[in-house]
């Protein structure tokens, strides 16, 4: 739907996408998402981008994390492959193996994250999801690539852009499209009534979702989301607008399940497989 020169986001503009699968099919044929984050403190925010890669449909997501998060994220959720990494060269061969990289959940800024950062914004090889601590590492040495997302909140998209978060809600369509310039790719600005724009495509708007999902870890799950949609195959900007669509609706029947306050990030996860499943 449209609405003047905003497309307004329905789940049925991407019924093509959520076909049923065919009889044959394998995991081979649903890519493989590699979340790189998850310093300590933070290995939870690496587990809800896996799962949430997972939950959307995924055929492997593998985790790089710090070696100290890599058993207990494995046995609370057996079926991410999760990899203790201490340095790049580590990390080298699990980009090889994936086709979608998901950076910056739980990843904060130290040494060890800033030469991991560096590594997969080097690669050509991934298509890439840049989230959290990753967009606040960029904003400081900004770069520009076509071939990733970035999904900040008001307050990165404001650092990203050298202003303050005051400024970027005052326009928001004003600053997506400056974050889209700058840094090149799709940019997805977050927030009530979340904004999609991509370099060539009509700039798209999210009416679903709701208060409920401010609160920790919601931004974890949609970068898994939509890191999980590109390894399957989906264009980077219709991979950003089902992602955010699905993320929102999600958030919207958790909260009818339970109500909105109270509400954290994981109870979502069982709602995303039920949307790819119409």
């Amino acid at each position: 739907m449209s609405n003047g020169n905003i497309e307004i986001l329905e789940l049925s503009q991407f019924k093509n996408y959520l076909q049923p699968r065919p009889r044959e099919a394998n995991k081979g044929n649903f890519g493989h998402v590699l979340v790189v984050g998850g310093d300590y403190g933070f290995s939870g925010a690496a587990r809800m981008a896996g799962e949430a890669a997972l939950r959307v449909g995924a055929g492997l997501v593998s985790v790089a994390t710090r070696p100290e998060s890599s058993l207990v994220l494995n046995a609370a959720r057996p079926e991410l492959m999760c990899h203790g990494v201490n340095s790049g060269s580590e990390l080298e061969p699990l980009l090889v193996r994936a086709n979608v990289v998901v950076i910056g959940p739980g990843l904060g800024r130290s040494a060890w994250a800033q030469k991991l950062l560096y590594l997969v914004l080097k690669s050509e090889k991934n298509v890439v999801v840049v989230d959290a601590d990753g967009l606040n590492m960029l904003a400081e040495k900004p770069a520009k690539k076509e071939n990733w997302i970035l999904t900040p909140h008001p307050g990165e998209a404001g650092r990203l852009l050298k202003k303050s978060t005051p400024d970027i809600q005052a326009d928001r369509l004003g600053s997506a499209r400056e974050l889209q310039q700058k840094y090149g790719g799709i940019c997805v600005l977050k927030g009530a009534g979340t904004l999609v724009l991509g370099p060539d495509s009509q700039p798209a708007i999210c009416k679903a979702g709701n208060p409920g999902m401010a609160s920790g870890g919601t931004g974890d799950v949609l970068s898994g989301v939509i890191g999980g949609l590109l390894a399957q195959g989906l264009p980077l900007v219709a991979a950003a607008k089902l992602g955010v669509l699905i993320h929102a609706m999600a958030g919207d029947l958790a909260a009818k399940e339970g109500g909105e306050r109270g509400m954290i990030a994981s109870d979502m996860l069982p709602y995303i497989r039920r949307l790819v499943n119409p």
